[in-house]
C-alpha cells in the first residue's frame, strides 16, 4: 500500500507525543514520544542549534515541526534512519489536505474559516495548514537530517529535496541586495508575501475608543507609534524608557540587540498616565502588568485577548501585528522620512522587507478615485481669438466650445 494511502486509511498520523518545555538554557524544548520519554536524536540537534546561538522560539517551532514528521513516520511504520523522499511527499500531501487542529472553531458564532471580514477586508485564517507552515516543516526536517549526516547517521540522501541553484545564487549575496530567486525545490509550496495590513485612521480611532483602561490605551498607542514587535514591547522595563527623548529601548527579536524606537507625544502621555495610576514601579520591573489576579508581567496571550475583546465589540479581526504594519505604512509614506530611516526604526535586516510598506494606502487611493468620479466634466475650450463657427466649418462637427476670452479679442481669426 502506498504511504499516502496508508495515511488516508488511518485518518492521518497517530496523535502521540508532545513538545515539552524544559526550562534549561541548553535545551529549552524537547519532543517526547508516546511513552513520555525524550527523543535523543531531536534533543541532540536542538542542543546544537542552541550552541549556535539560535533563538528558543526557533527551537520550539522546529520541535513542533519534527513532532509532525515523526508522527507520520510512526503511522507508516518507518524508522527515521530509513526515511525517503516518498515519506516526505506523503507528509506534504497529508498537510495539504488535513485540517489544522489549532484552527478548530469551538464557538457557534465564530466566522467561517477563510471568510473575509466586511469591515476590515481581512481574511480570517483558513482551517488548513498554510504554505508557510509546510515549508517550515520541510526546512526543519532537512536541517535535522543534515545535522545527523555529519556523523554518518541516517539515510545516505537527505529525504527533503533542496534547490541547489538558489543556494549558489545567494551564497555571496550582499546584505543590501535582494535575494536571487529560482525555481522552487520539489515539494516546496508556493508562497507569496502578503501586503501590509495597515489600519485606516478611522478604524484606528474606533479601536482606540473601544479600549477600557489606561494600560490598553498606552500599550496600543506605543505599538502604533513605535512599530515595535509584540515581544519587543512586552519586554520593556521602566529603566528602558527615555522620557525626555520620547523613546524606548527594546531588544530586537532576531539579533537580540538593544535599539531605540520612537514614541509619539500622545503615547508618552498615556504611558505616564498608566504608570502613575499603578503607583509607579521599580526600575527593573516589567512595565506592562496584568490587571486581574496576581500581579505578573503581561503575556502575549493576554495581549491577544485584549484585542479579541475589542474585536468582538466592533465586529473586526485586527491583530497585534497589524499595529506594526500601520506604523510602517505611516512612516514609509511620510515625505520627511527616508526608506532607510524606516528600516532602522522597524529593525529590518534587509531593506527589501521595508519596501512592502511603500505601497499606497488603499483608503487614500479610493478617496482619490471617488473625487475623480464625482468631479464635474469641463466643456472643451478654445484659446482666445478663435471663432467656434470656424472650427465647426473646418472639422465638420458641431461642438459646444466656450471661449477663454471675449469675442472681440484683438487678432481674432475669421477665415
Amino acid at each position: 500500500m502506498d504511504r499516502s494511502e496508508l495515511l488516508a486509511e488511518r485518518a492521518g498520523p497517530v496523535l502521540v507525543g508532545r513538545v515539552a518545555r524544559t526550562g534549561q538554557e541548553s535545551t529549552p524544548y524537547l519532543v517526547l514520544d508516546g511513552a513520555g520519554e525524550p527523543m535523543a536524536p531531536i534533543a541532540a540537534w536542538i542542543t546544537d542549534l542552541m550552541v549556535g546561538d539560535a533563538s528558543p522560539n526557533t527551537c520550539r517551532a522546529y520541535c513542533y515541526a519534527l513532532l509532525t514528521w515523526f508522527r507520520v513516520l510512526w503511522s507508516i511504520d518507518t524508522s527515521w534512519q530509513r526515511a525517503t523522499e516518498g515519506d516526505v511527499a506523503a507528509m506534504v500531501g497529508w498537510m495539504r489536505a488535513a485540517k489544522n487542529p489549532q484552527r478548530r472553531r469551538r464557538r457557534s458564532d465564530t466566522p467561517l474559516a477563510g471568510s473575509v471580514n466586511p469591515k476590515t477586508g481581512k481574511r480570517h485564517l483558513p482551517d488548513r495548514y498554510g504554505a508557510a507552515t509546510i515549508n517550515l516543516t520541510l526546512a526543519a526536517v532537512r536541517g535535522f537530517y543534515e545535522f545527523h549526516a555529519r556523523f554518518g547517521v541516517g539515510p545516505v540522501l537527505n529525504p527533503v529535496p533542496e534547490s541547489r541553484r538558489e543556494a549558489m545564487l545567494n551564497r555571496h549575496r550582499a546584505p543590501d541586495t535582494p535575494r536571487s530567486s529560482s525555481r522552487r525545490a520539489r515539494l516546496r509550496q508556493k508562497s507569496s508575501r502578503p501586503a501590509p495590513r495597515a489600519m485606516p485612521d478611522q478604524a484606528w480611532e474606533e479601536l482606540f475608543a473601544t479600549l477600557g483602561c489606561d494600560r490598553d490605551r498606552a500599550l496600543l498607542a506605543c505599538y502604533v507609534s513605535s512599530g515595535a514587535r509584540a515581544s519587543e514591547l512586552l519586554g520593556v522595563r521602566l529603566v528602558d524608557i527615555d522620557w525626555p527623548g520620547q523613546r524606548l529601548w527594546v531588544v530586537s527579536k532576531g539579533s537580540q540587540a538593544r535599539r531605540l524606537v520612537p514614541l509619539s507625544p500622545e503615547a508618552v502621555l498615556w504611558l505616564a498616565r498608566y504608570i502613575a495610576g499603578r503607583g509607579g514601579c521599580d526600575l527593573d520591573e516589567m512595565v506592562w502588568r496584568t490587571l486581574r489576579g496576581p500581579d505578573r508581567p503581561l503575556t502575549y496571550s493576554a495581549l491577544r485577548r485584549v484585542l479579541q475583546r475589542a474585536n468582538d465589540r466592533l465586529g473586526t479581526n485586527w491583530t497585534v501585528h497589524d499595529l506594526r504594519h500601520t506604523a510602517g505604512v505611516r512612516m514609509a509614506n511620510d515625505p520627511a522620512l527616508t526608506l532607510t530611516d524606516v528600516q532602522t526604526i522597524l529593525g529590518h535586516a534587509d531593506i527589501s522587507t521595508t519596501t512592502i510598506y511603500t505601497v499606497p494606502r488603499v483608503e487614500e487611493m479610493f478617496d482619490r478615485l471617488h473625487a475623480y468620479y464625482t468631479r464635474p466634466r469641463s466643456a472643451p475650450t478654445l484659446p482666445a481669438g478663435y471663432d467656434p463657427l470656424d472650427m465647426e466649418t473646418i472639422f465638420g462637427a458641431a461642438r459646444n466650445y466656450s471661449l477663454d476670452g471675449p469675442d472681440d479679442a484683438p487678432g481674432a481669426a475669421s477665415s
